[in-house]
């Protein structure tokens, strides 16, 4: 465990996080929490038993990620900067310029351990902010999200802890209105549902369809757990650019304990509709590794007031539970691995809300993570079977994987791949597209990463590199995300991607 101020055996940073109960009240689970990985790092480092080193970093941050003529795969570019860890690396393009570009992270170089990265150059070069926190008497939490609205506004946030804690939790959000350069202070769009809970998990997204009824509009899903560690996703919004937000919905009935919703995500069609997806499963004893889980959906036609019943997309196995993740774990690693049904929505003209949703299943034949897809034609009523997005002669692990639409109905995917690694250990960024219809995808994976990363080198001995990674398309460009080791000490955000 190189980079911890005090000596600690192997897995025990992931001791450390699983130990972590939903309340001081009543635990969850003898072995494991189903809170994200973020905030029980957060709650490790602010309560003192994670401390990390300042150690150099040999990287520098001026490779402009470019390439001509496309089809082409970007340069490789560090966007983050400091001699911490960076992990959990969501992006988003201004939609009304696609040279904007903003980027996050569960930054350890912050105090808040939250930080934004955004370039006003097509990611040629980055500015640097850490989020500050909502109330004095706050610490940050982390699970970063970032989001352009339709008029240049650039929102970030994340979970900001109301004790020292954690114990309990609220969302915050801040804006800029000079692309990252400079934020507002932060406000607190999301409170706990339950009294004495947690506001989890967070996920962006901000309706920039031209033609929606509620353009502009902005939405937050959140894991929500009362202080038995049920639960239940929640949405809010808010249609005056983020001054005031709705209280948190609750989609669904309470998931009794050891039943757990989490990992929520959310797609906006171009007529409005807010589509929103997240993972259900029911803990062993021992959590949900090596279980069966559903992957669940509903939407909302009115500006996220009202919302359908939850129905079911596809089930998926997790991987196993050998380190003592609650979620599974990342074959021969000590790495806990999340299950995040990425969802996008088609606002061309051909497929015109066509439904995709990304997300990996364990197969026991093979004993490999493999990535698959599925989609819907009628708006989440029915989905397709699954299809792989990579060639079944590919080996290794695959996981966190990420999808968007671009507006010419091109769905790209992209995810971490062990197949270069015949030890399956080390990983690399791979993505494939498919085109609109989303009935195959490209046998000719295109690798991201330059170079491969090791995960004992995620600045956590190897136990914690976050819990999803990052893709949205800019035009004919999709940029890519991911938590980069390639200089042999601490995870940073890496971006990079493809020209179509």
């Amino acid at each position: 465990m190189r980079f911890l101020a005090r000596t600690l055996r192997a897995g025990s940073v992931l001791s450390l996080l699983v130990a972590s109960v939903v309340s001081h009240a009543q635990t969850s689970s003898p072995t494991g929490s189903p809170l994200s990985g973020g905030l029980l790092m957060a709650r490790a480092i602010h309560s003192g038993n994670v401390k990390l080193h300042e150690l150099p970093l040999s990287r520098t941050l001026t490779t402009a990620i470019t390439c001509t003529p496309a089809p082409c795969v970007m340069k490789n570019a560090q966007a983050s900067n400091g001699t911490q860890p960076v992990n959990d690396t969501p992006v988003a393009v201004n939609p009304a310029n696609s040279s904007q570009v903003a980027t996050g992270g569960n930054d350890y170089n912050c105090a808040t351990l939250q930080g934004f990265y955004a370039s006003g150059n097509g990611g040629a070069s980055f500015h640097h902010k850490c989020l500050a926190i909502a109330n004095s008497s706050y610490t940050g939490g982390g699970d970063p999200v970032v989001a352009y609205d339709h008029t240049n506004n650039l929102f970030v946030g994340g979970i900001d802890c109301l004790t020292a804690s954690c114990a309990s939790t609220v969302i915050v959000i801040a804006k800029s209105t000079n692309n990252g350069v400079s934020f507002a202070a932060p406000i607190v769009a999301v409170n706990p549902l339950f009294p004495g809970g947690l506001a989890d998990k967070p996920w962006l997204a901000i309706d920039t369809n031209t033609g929606s009824p509620h353009l502009n509009t902005l939405y937050i899903s959140t894991t929500q757990f009362d202080t038995n560690s049920n639960s239940s996703i929640a949405m809010s919004h808010s249609a005056n650019g983020g001054t005031t937000w709705s209280p948190p919905v609750a989609l669904d009935s309470l998931q009794t304990f050891p039943s757990v919703d989490q990992f929520s995500d959310i797609a906006i069609g171009k007529d409005g509709t807010v589509y929103v997806t997240w993972l259900r499963c029911t803990s062993n004893g021992s959590g949900c590794g090596d279980t069966s889980a559903s992957m669940m959906f509903s939407k909302s036609s009115d500006g996220g007031n009202t919302w359908t019943a939850p129905s079911l997309i596809t089930t998926v196995l997790l991987a196993p539970n050998f380190c003592g993740a609650f979620f599974g774990c990342l074959p021969n690693s000590f790495e806990r691995v999340s299950n995040v049904p990425v969802i996008g929505v088609d606002n061309s003209t051909t497929h015109a809300g066509y439904l995709y949703v990304a997300m990996y299943s364990y197969h026991t034949i093979t004993s490999q993570m493999l990535v698959q897809v599925v989609h819907s034609t009628n708006g989440g009523s029915i989905w397709s079977a699954p299809v792989a997005v990579a060639p079944s002669t590919a080996t290794g692990d695959e996981f966190f994987p990420w999808l968007s639409v671009s507006s010419t109905g091109l769905v790209g995917v992209s995810w971490l791949d062990r197949r270069n690694d015949p030890s399956n250990l080390s990983y690399m960024t791979y993505a494939a597209t498919s085109t609109p219809g989303g009935t195959s995808f490209s046998s000719n994976n295109f690798q991201i990463a330059a170079a491969s990363s090791n995960p004992l080198n995620d600045g956590f001995g190897g136990n914690f590199m976050g819990d999803y990674t990052g893709n949205m398309w800019g035009g004919v460009k999709l940029y890519i995300t991911w938590p980069d080791t390639r200089n042999g000490i601490v995870a940073v955000d890496e971006i990079g991607g493809y020209l179509k």
